[in-house]
């Protein structure tokens, strides 16, 4: 009898769920079937054209490693951005460049915390926060978020915690909801108070679609902010985040990545540069997701799913499904299966209520969007009277 090889608990975490839902899309596809993708946090847009010139201009030179750090050149002009989009002043030295907000996270919490530490983060939530904690010995402290504070963590759902970390993201994943300044500084101040570090999740700024998100560095200078070319720039899969830190601890943070990642990727950084200078592309993106959005809190109800999270900001709409279904996930299974739309359930983000709530992702095209709710519509219409499925071939 063969045993089992050998395995650390610490990789016992769970799926990301939505991952699994794009691989049976996938699949579903290379079956012949068109499927309108509303489960990922993709832009259906390229990355900017100018980022991909640059990029161009340097494929003949080595791109060998860079310093840990990043290229100061993108230190700098990440540095820039929060002059132009908050009016605060950052010292690029406090600029980190990492492989993805993902890199970043990696970092952040290997460079504040102790195997053991407890760390509170709101629910619903990213589920990867909950997820790296785990995988380096942490222990994640669900906060169940309420409707009457836009599904993000409030000061009172706070009370007589004893944590090392608070993380909070706004505009957040899966809602798309914002945590105002009077919210967020008082988040900020509870953890100050508790001697907790205050992490702020920050991967969907420039995508609002009335105020503007409040940066924690607003506030706080000892805030971890952690942002990525991802989203606003359209740039996933080039896997280039970025992360400021205190200045106290750079040099900690240095070490690590020094270690753990040797440099971001030289290509993605060289094109990440560039990116910082395509506003007008980047803002015509953000007027299709506003276009997006509307045809999503239009034509969403009209399928059956009308009570939402005020989506602020992002790309989501976070869904109570609770009078259709007990298993959310299960329902995204015949949402693709009858209609040929992959949609997220809420398990992935709540891992006590999600059965209850499905996510929806507007950052593909327009034209998707309309034909995905068109299909949305007619399958629950069929599901609601009992007709069955409606093919989304």
């Amino acid at each position: 009898m063969t045993s089992a090889s050998r395995g650390s608990r610490r990789g016992d975490v769970d799926p990301f769920i939505v991952m699994d839902v794009m691989e049976r899309a996938r699949a579903a596809e290379a079956a012949g079937q068109r499927v309108i993708h509303m489960e990922v946090g993709q832009p259906g847009t390229a990355a900017p054209a100018g980022a991909v010139a640059a990029l161009k201009t340097v494929l003949d030179q080595p791109l060998g490693y860079t310093v840990a750090l990043g290229l100061p050149a993108l230190r700098e002009g990440i540095a820039g951005l929060y002059q132009r989009w908050y009016g605060v002043e950052v010292d690029p030295r406090r600029v980190i460049v990492t492989t993805g907000s993902s890199g970043a996270f990696l970092l952040a919490f290997t460079a504040l915390f102790d195997a053991g530490d407890r760390v509170a983060l709101g629910e619903p939530g990213y589920p990867s926060y909950r997820q790296i904690l785990r995988a380096l010995s942490l222990t994640p402290v669900g906060i169940p978020a309420r409707m009457e504070n836009r599904l993000q963590p409030a000061v009172e759902d706070l009370d007589g915690l004893d944590v090392a970390g608070l993380i909070v993201a706004s505009p957040g994943n899966p809602t798309g909801t914002m945590l105002d300044r009077m919210a967020l500084a008082r988040l900020a101040g509870w953890a100050e108070a508790q001697g907790a570090a205050f992490v702020s999740d920050e991967i969907y700024h420039g995508l609002h679609y009335g105020d503007r998100a409040v940066s924690a560095l607003e506030i706080t200078d000892k805030a971890w902010v952690i942002n990525s070319f991802s989203k606003y720039f359209s740039m996933t899969g080039w896997r280039i985040g970025w992360m400021v830190v205190p200045e106290d601890q750079v040099r900690r943070v240095e070490r690590l990545a020094q270690n753990m990642f040797i440099c971001p990727p030289h290509a993605s950084q060289i094109a990440a540069l560039a990116a910082l200078d395509c506003t007008a592309e980047l803002e015509a993106n953000r007027a299709v997701y506003a276009e997006n959005r509307r045809l999503m809190l239009e034509g969403l109800p009209k399928a059956g799913f009308d009570r939402i999270a005020p989506p602020d900001g992002a790309f989501y709409i976070y869904a109570d499904v609770s009078g259709l279904t007990d298993d959310s996930l299960r329902l995204a299974g015949e949402i693709l299966d009858g209609a040929g739309v992959a949609v997220t359930p809420g398990i992935d983000f709540d891992p006590r209520r999600g059965h209850q709530w499905m996510r929806f992702s507007y950052a593909r095209s327009t034209a998707d969007i309309a034909e995905g709710l068109e299909r949305l519509a007619a399958f629950m219409a069929g599901r609601m009277s009992g007709a069955g499925r409606i093919s989304g071939r």
